[in-house]
């Protein structure tokens, strides 16, 4: 009997087919080591904070001012400086190329900072469409409860109601009083005296 277990348990633990012989057994409790990548990694945060910077500066008048100035020393400079030290003669073809791809990389930058704009006014319209359900929830309820605490109130006597009932049965006494009808028991004249204690 012996012999036969091992068997079957090297008949288990021995891969059958044919992607079973040539690939190692994946482990499902360890996870897998990083793949190597060919492009450098970034934090997209990081990245996305800074490009929200840049165009906030690039929407600011100092950075119109900033760029004037630029312009205006590179265009005097290029055309009153001696011939050797200028790098940019008349028709200005490098300032052209750098004003071009300032605006070739200004644009993208202002596309992702509105972007992430975007995103982020979306989720807080999510949170106040949260917040105004909750409100309106909560209202209803406490329209329910006043309702229902005003149909309670409507079947207790309140203070007023029973000051009014008691001066109704005053006046009734007094009307009956001043008639002459006696209200009071004790004020009728066919009934004996009552005695006191010390009497007896």
């Amino acid at each position: 009997m012996a012999p036969e277990r091992e068997r079957d348990t090297v008949r288990e633990r021995t891969p059958v087919g044919a992607t079973a012989a040539g690939r190692p057994r994946a482990r499902l409790d360890q996870p897998r080591p990083p793949r190597r990548r060919i492009l450098p990694e970034y934090d997209p945060e990081a990245f996305g904070r800074l490009s929200e910077r840049i165009a906030r500066f690039l929407g600011t008048g100092r950075f119109i001012v900033w760029m004037t100035v630029v312009i205006i020393l590179w265009v005097v400079w290029n055309v009153s400086a001696p011939d050797h030290l200028r790098f940019d003669r008349y028709p200005f073809i490098f300032l052209t190329l750098m004003l071009s791809l300032q605006a070739s990389y200004a644009a993208p930058l202002i596309l992702l900072a509105q972007n992430r704009q975007a995103d982020r006014d979306r989720v807080n319209l999510e949170q106040d469409r949260k917040q105004n359900e909750r409100s309106i929830a909560d209202t209803e309820y406490l329209t329910r409860e006043i309702a229902a605490l005003r149909i309670g109130l409507g079947e207790v006597a309140t203070r007023d109601w029973i000051r009014s009932e008691f001066q109704d049965v005053t006046k009734e006494l007094e009307e009956r009083r001043t008639n002459g009808h006696l209200a009071f028991p004790a004020e009728r004249s066919d009934r004996p005296p009552v005695r006191d204690i010390d009497d007896r």
